[in-house]
């Protein structure tokens, strides 16, 4: 597979293309992460996905491929961004604490004029836990990167998971096995 662009900081994105055995460099442009009102919230990761990916695409010359995106978290119909200090990650946690949520992350693939874009929505359910065990989490995890407060692989999700319907890798930052045939689609 040729080398592509990953127009992320996240280190778990990293990891998922080295497990995948993708080749990439990484290019970053901060961007602005507003969306218009009345949108879904799969047309919402999609939308903040293209805006990296536009940011990075302004920044090269040729067609390099480029792989953007953006992983939101949906509990009922609100969208759970990164907590900002420990007490807003405690709070996002306590309430998904018993309950199910959506993880959606929007992935945009560019090469030069042409475009693959999707959302890939899992949902998981947390048991439910206690103050306590937010508390630990949050301490020693510090999950402030994270839409939704933490990470399906570290402690939190080991043991406070119930269930998942969908991706496990979506869960983490990328679905990883859509984004490889969409890859080998855009490459022919």
């Amino acid at each position: 597979m040729n080398k592509i662009i990953l127009a992320s900081q996240s280190p778990r994105r990293k990891q998922l293309l080295e497990w995948a055995e993708i080749p990439f460099d990484i290019m970053v442009k901060s961007t602005n992460e507003d969306y218009p009102p009345g949108m879904h919230p799969e047309e919402i990761a999609v939308h903040i996905a293209r805006q990296k990916a536009n940011a990075v695409q302004q920044q090269l010359s040729g067609h390099q491929t480029i792989l953007a995106a953006d992983t939101i978290v949906v509990l009922g119909e609100n969208i759970i961004g990164k907590p900002v200090h420990r007490e807003e990650a405690v709070s996002i946690l306590f309430a998904l604490s018993g309950e199910k949520h959506k993880v959606i992350t929007g992935v945009v693939i560019r090469m030069g004029q042409e475009e693959i874009s999707f959302a890939d929505v899992t949902e998981v359910e947390f048991h439910k836990l206690t103050l306590e065990q937010i508390e630990f989490y949050v301490d020693k995890y510090k999950p402030y990167d994270k839409a939704g407060a933490y990470a399906i692989q570290e402690w939190i999700g080991v043991v406070g998971i119930k269930s998942i319907i969908g991706d496990f890798y979506n869960v983490m930052g990328l679905p990883v096995s859509k984004v490889v045939r969409a890859l080998q689609q855009l490459n022919g």
